[in-house]
């Protein structure tokens, strides 16, 4: 069962701008392990948390390390989900975070899908005494 969905673009130059404008940004939005990826990776990663936080419909219990891009053994993105934000998740009863990140052409995307755990029961229209 879908949970919440979430989507985010962002314009890289004007990212990169931003973090060259105030570098107090890199540490503020990213964990140390993230930081020393080139500028469209980290506006493709500021995207999948910007994405997250929609998903999960807003800004309540978000820290920006609570929240880093890791990647799987195939290298697929995956988030890592730490402190009050991992709990407030597992409290919405979501089971999976799917993530789906892109750059091209000046822009980077980010698409979240939070997959709660479905209820197990009978086929919708049927009834218990059915046989």
């Amino acid at each position: 069962m879908i949970s919440g969905i979430g989507i985010d673009v962002v314009d890289i130059g004007r990212f990169e701008r931003s973090l060259a404008r105030t570098p107090a940004l890199l540490e503020r939005l990213f964990a140390e392990s993230e930081r020393g990826r080139a500028p469209r990776s980290l506006a493709a990663r500021f995207a999948a948390k910007e994405a997250l936080i929609k998903a999960l419909g807003g800004h309540a219990v978000i820290r920006w390390h609570d929240m880093q891009i890791v990647q799987d053994d195939e290298g697929n993105p995956d988030f890592l989900l730490a402190g009050a934000l991992a709990a407030h998740v597992e409290a919405l009863g979501i089971a999976r975070v799917h993530l789906s990140m892109s750059h091209d052409a000046g822009i980077a995307s980010a698409f979240v899908v939070l997959e709660g755990a479905e209820t197990v029961g009978p086929p919708a229209g049927s009834s218990a005494g059915d046989e």
